[in-house]
């Protein structure tokens, strides 16, 4: 019997060994969205560190923010910059969320998310620079996200307030869903993401503590949203953008709380999918 068990044992771990743990099944595989992570949630740690956690989760999608690539980042730092990400498995898809003030802000965030490569600006922009981006969407073909910060700020609180300040403008001026301060701005992701579809171009995941303005957030899992509701709406929508995690709690060691809302996420996408 010994023998036996020894036998098995020599066969697991050459089968350990003879596999890329890092390129196991994820469960969004299988869906049109996709699982990644807001460059924020990384604030405290250099790039290094970041690709790291990204690679251990299996997360594949970058927001990229502007403490890991400056604005005046060289093409060459550019460039050296996606070999990083390329050698993790890890794609940039964005930039943001940037905020702007000024119309020199709104070129320069423009024009550094053309030399970085990425086609979509997370941005929290001044309410009267909205006409000048409007026309920069139309000259570079680019989609702006409109990031919403519930009642943090009074700079778009939430879904309604960004739609009633883009609806008569280009389709390509949407919004990023914040699923936790929606939340704590007393409304609701699930039924915000399916009236607001069209126009969601970005998102991010959490959980929060109660839908006040005192919520706090927390793993994805451990707080009031309904996350089965929130990924069967993902689903019925067809939304096929990024979920970007970003996690703000603990930020000073996050890393096994981005562990435990990642794998609760993906935990819902294999418990709700359709048999």
């Amino acid at each position: 019997m010994k023998s036996i068990k020894s036998f098995f044992l020599a066969l697991l771990l050459l089968f350990l060994q003879s596999t890329d743990l890092h390129a196991q099944y994820v469960p969004e595989a299988q869906e049109n969205f996709k699982i990644g992570m807001a460059g924020f949630t990384y604030h405290k740690f250099d790039l290094d560190r970041t690709l790291e956690d990204l690679y251990t989760n299996q997360v594949k999608y970058l927001c990229i923010k502007d403490f890991h690539l400056p604005f005046n980042s060289t093409d060459e730092e550019i460039a050296a910059f996606h070999q990083k990400l390329a050698a993790k498995g890890v794609t940039g898809y964005a930039v943001g969320p940037i905020y702007m003030r000024t119309v020199e802000d709104v070129d320069n965030a423009f024009s550094y998310a053309k030399r970085v490569g990425v086609d979509l600006i997370v941005g929290v922009p001044n309410h009267e620079l909205l006409t000048h981006i409007n026309a920069k969407v139309q000259e570079y073909d680019f989609k702006f996200a409109i990031h919403m910060h519930g009642p943090d700020i009074d700079l778009y609180p939430d879904a309604d307030d960004i739609w009633s300040h883009v609806k008569d403008l280009d389709p390509r001026m949407g919004m990023c869903l914040d699923i936790g301060h929606t939340a704590r701005n007393g409304k609701d992701p699930v039924a915000d993401l399916e009236k607001y579809k069209d126009r969601i171009y970005d998102m991010h995941i959490k959980d929060v503590t109660a839908n006040t303005k005192e919520g706090k957030s927390i793993e994805i899992g451990r707080g009031i949203l309904d996350i089965p509701a929130f990924i069967n709406m993902l689903r019925k929508t067809g939304y096929d953008g990024v979920c970007s995690l970003e996690h703000e709690r603990n930020m000073d060691n996050p890393f096994s709380g981005i562990a435990e809302s990642i794998g609760f996420f993906r935990g819902v996408i294999v418990g709700t999918k359709s048999r």
